[in-house]
């Protein structure tokens, strides 16, 4: 008998436990889901993802103009063909020609930005193995060091608008990063009170089915008694079944706004969310003008519209230089030696200089050149005029978003005061009705009313946090503190 026992204690626990388990809850604050999602949403992974991108952009744009080392070898080269051979007397006759070539160069290169030229310093080993014969010789020839410089003049230097677009673009990608993190905030809190509504209208429904099916149950008794009529009666079973359709509605909308909310979060599993409602929100007064200048100096866009009048003027320059007269400029001076023996190829070297000067001048191009500078400068004056209307719609964006910002305090005082008035008419009104004093009708609109009020607290809950992350990414700028919104790029790397 006492081993029965224990072993039916055992069970229930077992099955206690395996339900505590199903039911176990995951309590989040908004606080919370923004975090989790700004360390490992999609959205914080893609826009992390894009930073690094542009980081390695810029890391590639700083490192060419560093002195490049490289090597290139050649071993070996191996020719064995039939070739013509012009004889001292003038004759031509076809010969053997077999031998196997070796050549190792290493040089040392930097570009020079600020000319677009190139410096360079190599130095040079060949060796030749002639197999024409059965005896077969060998020389080498040595470049022990060869400085040069190209230098293309009047053309077109990349480098130079380089050096002034890239660090522009780096700039407006760590800022974007910032923006992307507050977007993140926006994307967090959509998920968040979504799910939080329809918890709240599952938990309103669930509390009208409890309201409904204690009234019915009392109506019940009141037909009985003869004090209502039956279409009264009839009513309340409508409203009771209504309420549990209600309950069952709301029961998969928040099945499906929780998965949203894990997805978005990357959460695995079952365990279900419960939110905690925000209780306090932040008011603070702010001038128009300084949240604008603010924008103007914080966000990305302000970069975006520079880098973008950089690259007009950039596009113009190279349609002016390109296909115009040129002249490239090539020195170059070392010391060269050959020999059989590989040790004298390094012994009084001789000198060697070169110097060129190439020159490309169009006579005819029936207005080829011209059309070019035409359409270059045509779009660099569509770009000003384009980015001119996109600063006042973006002061004015910033300007709506102070003012929606500013009717938030009254409007989570309307909300929050219209919520409890009904909850208490609706209380009231209850009351009334289980002493006859009103009819069903207006049980039903105090009833509508008391839901209505509390989803469109929490609705403008939601509107307020839009509106309070929506304006930080505006202005990357935290209004509270009193300080630049940034993100630390060495985490993100």
């Amino acid at each position: 008998m006492t081993r029965s026992l224990i072993l039916v204690s055992l069970l229930c626990f077992m099955i206690m436990g395996v339900r505590a388990q199903q039911n176990q809850k995951t309590r989040l604050s908004l606080e919370q889901v923004i975090e989790i999602s700004q360390a490992q949403s999609p959205e914080a992974f893609i826009a992390k993802h894009r930073f690094k991108s542009s980081y390695w952009e810029f890391r590639a744009f700083k490192a060419q103009f560093m002195p490049q080392l490289g090597l290139n070898a050649t071993i070996p080269s191996i020719n064995q063909s039939i070739k013509s051979y012009t004889n001292p007397d003038g004759k031509e006759e076809f010969i053997d020609q077999s031998y196997t070539s070796y050549q190792a160069d290493l040089s040392l290169s930097k570009v020079v930005g600020l000319t677009g030229g190139s410096l360079y310093m190599r130095s040079r080993l060949q060796r030749i193995d002639d197999n024409s014969d059965s005896l077969g010789t060998t020389s080498y020839l040595s470049n022990p060091i060869t400085l040069g410089f190209v230098q293309p003049i009047f053309g077109y230097n990349p480098y130079k608008w380089s050096k002034e677009i890239d660090p522009v673009k780096f700039q407006e990608a760590q800022r974007r990063l910032a923006e992307d993190n507050e977007q993140v905030a926006i994307s967090a809190s959509n998920y968040f009170f979504g799910l939080l509504i329809a918890q709240m209208q599952k938990h309103i429904a669930e509390i009208n089915v409890a309201n409904y099916d204690t009234l019915y149950r009392i109506a019940q008794g009141r037909y009985n008694m003869g004090t209502i009529a039956e279409n009264e009666l009839l009513q309340l079973e409508l409203n009771l079944l209504r309420s549990r359709a209600d309950f069952q509605n709301s029961s998969l909308d928040v099945e499906n706004a929780s998965f949203r909310l894990k997805s978005f979060l990357r959460l695995k599993g079952n365990d279900d969310i419960e939110l905690v409602v925000p209780s306090q929100t932040i008011h603070f007064d702010i001038p128009v003008a300084e949240a604008v200048g603010y924008a103007r100096t914080n966000r990305s866009g302000s970069l975006a519209f520079e880098r973008r009048l950089m690259e007009a003027a950039r596009d113009v320059a190279r349609a002016k230089t390109e296909n115009r007269f040129s002249a490239d400029l090539f020195l170059e001076y070392g010391l060269s030696k050959n020999s059989d023996k590989l040790p004298d190829v390094y012994k009084s070297p001789n000198d060697h200089k070169q110097l060129s000067l190439g020159l490309k001048v169009p006579i005819l191009d029936w207005g080829l050149s011209k059309g070019r500078i035409k359409m270059a400068e045509s779009t660099q004056e569509l770009i000003r005029t384009s980015i001119e209307q996109e600063q006042i719609d973006f002061d004015q964006e910033v300007y709506l978003a102070v003012m929606q910002f500013g009717m938030q305090k009254i409007q989570m005082y309307i909300a929050a005061k219209s919520d409890t008035v009904a909850f208490k008419s609706f209380q009231v009104a209850k009351a009334r009705y289980m002493i006859g004093k009103i009819s069903i009708t207006d049980l039903n609109l105090a009833q509508q009313s008391k839901d209505q009020a509390h989803i469109g607290y929490i609705s403008t809950l939601h509107k307020y946090w839009l509106n309070f992350y929506n304006l930080r990414k505006l202005t990357l700028f935290d209004f509270n503190i009193n300080r630049q919104i940034s993100v630390d790029i060495n985490k993100v790397l």
